[in-house]
């Protein structure tokens, strides 16, 4: 736990490092030299993210708190779990976007939060929901939420400013305005691509220790297995639209949307009674055999949010044994 607390620190302070530069260049640009501006002013922008980082969360995943009424067994699995992982309870949303899946957000322990998507709530049995749940209730325990939260918030409100100037704002303006749209936009496109390399390597770290943890909470590793099959499947039949609309927000998420053609090509090979679960017995397998992963695949999980889904599921193999 030491080893992802300190990599998360290291990341923190590597984002700051990037704001003071940002803060930096466009200091010098309007003719202000002073060490003490740059840091009060790149403290602030950290210190902005704190305090907004969640409410930004909320706004891009269209998120509603639910009662104990909307979901009571959603709930009573929250609480049981939060009890065994002895975190309190965080607050329990639902997010309207169709892409099934899950996340935890929040400043810490006490301002945990939990949410599931509509997409997930249709596709997983309960015990599956519950290793999703114990996934995301770990990343609370973990103490990564916070970190996670305060690293996406910059590349998340570069992706909606670049995508609304490069693609979407761009028809509608003439063509005296957009080209300095456009140039903005591709200035947006590079910090968001600069500074999501730091939330693609935190967030492939983490999960590995979020897997773990919804196993020691009681689930059964070849539950958490499935789910990730089916959530694989039900992200690679949703239109290229819908899986666009969270580019941006991917690291929270439990599997990485965008990859989920392929890695249902590279999943359905565990598969081997065509169920459309991974159970005992094919996990075992799995745990026996040599994992072969093609270097471009290598490639590309440097690439991604989440690690390769193939080396993920061997090591929930390896948590079976």
């Amino acid at each position: 736990m030491l080893s992802l607390q300190l990599r998360m620190a290291l990341l923190l302070a590597a984002l700051f490092g990037i704001l003071y530069a940002v803060v930096v260049m466009v200091g010098t640009a309007m003719g202000v030299n002073n060490f003490g501006f740059y840091l009060v002013i790149s403290l602030g922008m950290m210190l902005v993210q704190y305090l907004i980082g969640p409410k930004i969360v909320e706004w891009s995943m269209r998120i509603r708190y639910l009662k104990r009424e909307d979901a009571p067994d959603l709930f009573a699995m929250v609480e049981e779990l939060s009890e065994r992982a002895g975190i309190p309870v965080p607050r329990v949303c639902v997010s309207d976007m169709q892409v099934p899946n899950a996340f935890a957000f929040g400043r810490g322990l006490s301002d945990g939060r939990v949410c599931v998507t509509r997409g997930i709530m249709q596709l997983l049995d309960r015990e599956e929901l519950r290793a999703v749940l114990g996934h995301e209730l770990s990343h609370i325990k973990n103490r990564d939420v916070l970190t996670i939260t305060l690293l996406s918030v910059i590349p998340m409100i570069m992706y909606r400013i670049a995508w609304q100037l490069m693609f979407y704002g761009s028809g509608r303006r003439d063509s005296r305005d957009s080209g300095g749209g456009v140039l903005i936009g591709i200035v947006a496109f590079l910090f968001y691509f600069l500074t999501n390399l730091l939330v693609l390597y935190a967030s492939r770290i983490r999960e590995y220790f979020a897997d773990k943890g919804s196993v020691e909470l009681g689930n059964r590793p070849e539950a958490l297995a499935s789910a990730l099959y089916k959530l694989v499947y039900g992200s690679a039949r949703l239109p290229k639209e819908t899986l666009r609309e969270s580019e941006g927000l991917k690291a929270f998420f439990l599997n990485d949307p965008s990859q989920a053609a392929q890695e249902f090509n590279d999943l359905k090979q565990l598969d081997l009674d065509h169920s459309g679960t991974i159970d005992s017995v094919e996990l075992a397998r799995l745990r026996q055999a040599r994992v072969k992963v093609r270097g471009t695949d290598r490639m590309m999980e440097l690439l991604s949010t989440h690690p390769n889904m193939l080396k993920r599921i061997q090591h929930l193999s390896e948590l079976a044994g």
